[in-house]
Order: C-alpha cells, then sequence, then structure tokens
C-alpha cells in the first residue's frame, strides 16, 4: 500500500477530502493546494495542519491532517483515519 503524503497534492489539480469538523460532524470538500488567488494565508504544514482552498465555495480552510479520512486524487483513493 502506497503512503500518502501531502506532496501528492502540490500538483495544483483539484482534489476530494473527507474530514472531521471540530465538531464531530464529518464534511466533504473539493480543493485544491498551492492556490494564490487573494490569499493572505501561506501554505502550512506546521502541527499536521495544512491550507486548502474549497472549489465549493471559494475559501480558504486549514485542515489538520489527523481529521483527514479520506483523500481522492487522480482518480487513487487514500484513507487515513
Amino acid at each position: 500500500m502506497k503512503t500518502f503524503t501531502l506532496d501528492e497534492l502540490k500538483n495544483g489539480k483539484i482534489f476530494s477530502v473527507t474530514f472531521v469538523k471540530r465538531n464531530g460532524q464529518v464534511s466533504n470538500m473539493n480543493a485544491k493546494l498551492a492556490v494564490k488567488k487573494n490569499s493572505k494565508k501561506t501554505e502550512s504544514s506546521s502541527k499536521g495542519n495544512f491550507t486548502v482552498y474549497s472549489m465549493n465555495n471559494q475559501r480558504y480552510y486549514t485542515l489538520n491532517l489527523g481529521s483527514v479520512l479520506r483523500i481522492k486524487c487522480n482518480g487513487v483513493e487514500y484513507y487515513l483515519a
């Protein structure tokens, strides 16, 4: 089984992510990494956090890698939890 790294997503392609919000609710998002449009945030991978740009509502979000359940990119699904 292939090990997942965030480098897999830095190609600028849209990916799907399923994660658990702070309130415990499971949510889905279509997102991209490395979007510079209107960005006031920097990409951060400190403390397991990373910044994504939501294609659903054109906003930036910081996700914790520990809260991510699944990522699908280029037809490949990665299950992290």
